[in-house]
C-alpha cells in the first residue's frame, strides 16, 4: 500500500476506507510501561529534544497497538523552547514559565523573537528516522493552538479558567493580538518543520478553548488559528476540548480537513453541526478506558455507528490517553475497529 492510500489520508480527503482508521491522543507516552522504561532518568524537554529518543517513542505504540498512524512525541511548549522561552516541565503540574507574560512590555519583549529563527534540527531528524521506519503508516505532526499556548504563557503555567489570559482579550485586545499573532507563527514554524521532514498531516490542539465564549473564540482566536493552519499543503485536523458552543468555528473557514470531537457531544450531531466538508475525529471518552470490556466495547460500537453520520470518520479519544490506562484496552480497541 502507498502512502497516499493509507486510511487516514483516505478519510482526510473525505474518502471512506474499508476499515475506519484508528488512532489515539497522547497515544505516545505514560500509558505504555516501555516508555517509562525508556524515559528513566531524562526530563520531559529533554526526551523532546534528543532525536533518538523523541523517535523511538513515537513509534512504540505503533508497534504496540497497531494504530493507522503514530503522532509526534513532543509537548506543545517545545517551539516556546526552541525560540529561547524559559519553560520547564514539573512533574505532577505541567509547563511553567520563569517569566510569564502579562502586560504590553512582556508582550513587546517576546515577540522581538522571530520563529523563522526556530532551530528544528533536533525535530527533523526525529521524524526522519520516524518516517523511516513508519513506511506506509502516515506520521501526524501537531503544535499547540495560539489561545492555549498563550493560556500557558500568562498564567505562567497551568490554570483550570485562564482568567489572566481572558482578561487580557478584554483589557489590553491589541497586546493580546500581538501575541496571539505571534504565537500563531511560532506554531506555523512547528508545524513546517514537521511537515519538510516528512509529516504526512498536522494536528493543531486547542486544550483550553473551551473556557471561551463563543465570541470571544471568534473574534480574538479563530483568526489566530486559521493562520497557523492556513496553506500549510497537507490535510489539518483540528481539535479543542469543551468547544460544543461554537464547534462551527473549528472548521476555521474551512480550512480544517478534520474537525476533532470530545466525549461530551454524539458525533452523529457534531457531524450535523460541522457538515459534509469536513471529516470528523473522535470521540470515545477517556474515561471508559478503565471501564470492563464489555461496557468499553459497546461504547466504542456506538461512536462507530454514530460515526457514520460524516462524510468520514476517524476514530480517536475525545481527549487524551489517561497514564493509568492499561495499553491492552487500547490493542483491543485497535482490533475492533478493524474488524468490523
Amino acid at each position: 500500500m502507498a502512502l497516499s492510500d493509507a486510511p487516514l489520508l483516505r478519510a482526510l480527503a473525505g474518502h471512506r476506507p474499508e476499515q475506519t482508521p484508528v488512532w489515539f491522543m497522547r497515544q505516545a507516552g505514560r500509558s505504555l510501561p516501555e516508555y517509562r522504561d525508556l524515559r528513566v532518568g531524562t526530563r520531559m524537554l529533554d526526551a523532546c529534544l534528543t532525536p533518538e529518543l523523541a523517535a523511538e517513542i513515537t513509534l512504540q505504540p505503533v508497534r504496540r497497538h497497531g494504530v493507522d498512524a503514530a503522532v509526534f512525541f513532543s509537548d506543545i511548549v517545545i517551539p516556546l523552547r526552541l525560540a529561547g522561552v524559559e519553560v520547564e516541565i514539573e512533574p505532577g503540574r505541567g509547563p511553567v514559565f520563569a517569566n510569564p507574560v502579562r502586560t504590553a512590555a512582556d508582550v513587546e519583549r517576546i515577540t522581538a523573537i522571530d520563529p523563522a529563527d526556530l532551530d528544528g534540527s533536533a525535530i527533523a531528524a526525529a521524524v526522519g528516522i520516524v518516517t523511516d521506519e513508519l513506511g506506509d503508516t502516515p506520521l501526524i505532526g501537531f503544535a499547540g493552538a495560539p489561545f492555549t499556548l498563550a493560556a500557558y504563557l500568562v498564567e505562567g503555567g497551568p490554570s483550570k479558567e485562564h482568567l489572566r489570559a481572558r482578561a487580557m482579550i478584554h483589557a489590553d485586545p491589541e497586546s493580546w493580538n500581538r501575541l496571539a499573532g505571534w504565537l500563531a507563527r511560532v506554531s506555523r514554524r512547528f508545524l513546517e518543520i514537521q511537515r519538510d521532514a516528512g509529516a504526512s498531516v498536522v494536528q493543531l490542539f486547542d486544550s483550553w478553548a473551551g473556557s471561551l465564549s463563543p465570541a470571544d473564540y471568534r473574534a480574538f482566536v479563530a483568526p489566530h488559528s486559521h493562520a497557523a493552519l492556513a496553506g500549510i499543503g497537507i490535510p489539518t485536523i483540528h481539535f479543542g476540548v469543551g468547544t460544543g458552543p461554537f464547534l462551527a468555528d473549528m472548521r476555521l473557514g474551512g480550512i480544517a480537513d478534520g474537525v476533532g470531537v470530545d466525549w461530551r457531544q454524539p458525533l452523529d450531531e457534531a457531524a450535523a453541526i460541522l457538515g459534509d466538508g469536513v471529516t470528523v475525529q473522535g470521540n470515545i471518552d477517556p474515561a471508559l478506558l478503565s471501564a470492563p470490556w464489555p461496557v468499553l466495547e459497546a461504547h466504542v460500537r456506538e461512536v462507530l455507528e454514530r460515526g457514520r453520520a460524516a462524510r468520514a470518520h476517524i476514530l480517536n479519544l475525545g481527549h487524551g490517553v489517561p497514564p493509568e490506562t492499561d495499553p491492552d484496552q487500547l490493542t483491543r480497541i485497535v482490533e475492533l475497529v478493524h474488524a468490523v
